[in-house]
C-alpha cells in the first residue's frame, strides 16, 4: 500500500511530465499504484500541484471504442482543472500531445451538491441536481508513452488521460424532454463529416453522469454545484493535427468547436 509520501511523489512526477509535455514509460515501481484506490489517491494529489482550480470531472472509457483506445474494461474518472479549459471556438496547442485525438461529448453543469452517502444515487436523483446541459469537446492525452499498456491504476493516477477541454454554451433547448440516447451529433473535421451517437456513452449519457456521481461518492468526494461533468466520447476518437478545426453540431442542443495549433 502506498503511503502519503509515495502518493505525493508519484503525483509530482506526473505533474512535471504534464508541464514539460514529456512522457514516461511507467512510474517507478515503489510509486506505482496497484489498485484503483491508489490510483485515485495519486490523482487527488494533482490538485495541490495544479495552478488551476477544480473545474469539474471527466469520464474516460464510457464507450467500447474508448475502452479499446486505452485498453481498459470500464470507465475511469478524472479531474478537469480550470487551467486546462479552452474557450469555445478557441485554439488548443498540440505541444506534447501524443494521443492526438478529439472527442465530442455530452456535458452537464451541476446545480446542487451530491455528497457522499452509503446508498447509490439513482439517475433520476443525479439529473434532478443538474443545472444545465452543454455540448463539449475533450482533447485527451497521457503522460505515459505507451498509454495502452499503462494499466487501469496508472491511468487513473494519470488523471484518466485528462488534458484539454472545451465547453460550449448552455443549451436553451429542453434537453430533459429529449432522448439523449438517440441524439446524433455531427462532427466536421478536415472537410469530412462524422456522426456520433448518444448510446455510445455508457448506453446513455445520463447513465454515465450517474456513474460519475456514484464513483465520487464511493471515494468520499462531493460532486459540487457549479462543477461540470463531461461524460465521454459519443464517437470513436478522431485523429487531429495542427491546423485542424474540430466542430460539433448537437442540433437544437447547440454547437462547440476548437482549432489546433
Amino acid at each position: 500500500m502506498l503511503d502519503r509520501d509515495q502518493i505525493a511523489a508519484a503525483s509530482r512526477v506526473l505533474v512535471q511530465h504534464w508541464r514539460d509535455g514529456s512522457k514516461l514509460d511507467a512510474l517507478d515501481a515503489r510509486l506505482r499504484p496497484q489498485s484503483r484506490t491508489e490510483g485515485y489517491a495519486i490523482q487527488a494529489a494533482l490538485e495541490t500541484h495544479s495552478p488551476g482550480k477544480l473545474f469539474g470531472w471527466k469520464i474516460a472509457a464510457t464507450s467500447v471504442s474508448g475502452q479499446k483506445h486505452i485498453n481498459v474494461t470500464g470507465p475511469l474518472a478524472g479531474r478537469i482543472m480550470s487551467d486546462t479549459v479552452i474557450a469555445d471556438g478557441g485554439t488548443a496547442s498540440m505541444k506534447g500531445n501524443e494521443m492526438r485525438v478529439g472527442e465530442p461529448e455530452f456535458a452537464f453543469r451541476m446545480g446542487r451538491d451530491l455528497p457522499p452517502r452509503a446508498a447509490s444515487y439513482t439517475a433520476f436523483e443525479v439529473l434532478a441536481a443538474v443545472d444545465s446541459f452543454h455540448p463539449a469537446i475533450e482533447i485527451p492525452d497521457s503522460r505515459f508513452a505507451d498509454f495502452a499498456r499503462a494499466g487501469e491504476a496508472q491511468l487513473i493516477a494519470d488523471n484518466a488521460c485528462a488534458h484539454l477541454f472545451v465547453l460550449g454554451a448552455a443549451t436553451a433547448a429542453d434537453w430533459r424532454a429529449m432522448d439523449l440516447v438517440e441524439e446524433r451529433p455531427q462532427i466536421t473535421l478536415r472537410g469530412e463529416r462524422y456522426v456520433g451517437h448518444g448510446k455510445n456513452v455508457l448506453g446513455d449519457p445520463r447513465a454515465a453522469l450517474a456513474w460519475l456521481a456514484n464513483e465520487l461518492s464511493g471515494l468520499g468526494i462531493t460532486l459540487r454545484a457549479g462543477q461540470v461533468v463531461t461524460t465521454g466520447t459519443c464517437h470513436p476518437p478522431l485523429p487531429i493535427a495542427a491546423g485542424d478545426h474540430f466542430a460539433v453540431d448537437f442540433g437544437v442542443l447547440g454547437k462547440v468547436s476548437v482549432g489546433f495549433a
